[in-house]
């Protein structure tokens, strides 16, 4: 594989605008919503993304049939210091489970649960 090995991500939400609102208010972020089919019955609403640069974007996505939480794949956000981010996680509505650690030579993690179940990491240098 000569690529990045991940090209798109999707989190699955029950309250669009519950999880908006977190995600924005804890990354600092505005997400932007993608035109799909109406007569499917699912938004989604995008992360910022420069295609030139490094690493995946994805996007928030509320489906019919496609319960949030219990899933076993785990997204980590990068950011320039994930305690910042962290921060803001209680106030947005979720919960911090495991504070900003350190991973050796590979920086620091922060793992949360958003407002709809899903656990997602946050990632740092420093």
């Amino acid at each position: 594989m000569a690529k990045n090995p991940i090209s798109w991500f999707e989190i699955y939400v029950n309250d669009m605008d519950r999880a908006r609102a977190f995600y924005e208010t804890v990354l600092d972020v505005k997400l932007d919503r993608l035109d799909v089919p109406a007569e499917q019955g699912f938004q989604m609403w995008s992360f910022p993304a420069d295609m030139e640069s490094y690493g995946a974007s994805g996007a928030l996505v509320r489906m019919p049939g496609f319960d949030a939480g219990n899933n076993s794949t785990l997204v980590y956000f990068a950011c320039e210091d994930c305690a910042l981010e962290e921060s803001r996680v209680v106030a947005a509505g979720g919960q911090v489970q495991r504070p900003k650690m350190s991973i050796g030579q590979y920086g620091f993690i922060t793992l949360a649960i958003d407002t709809e179940g899903n656990m997602l990491g946050l990632h740092s240098m420093k």
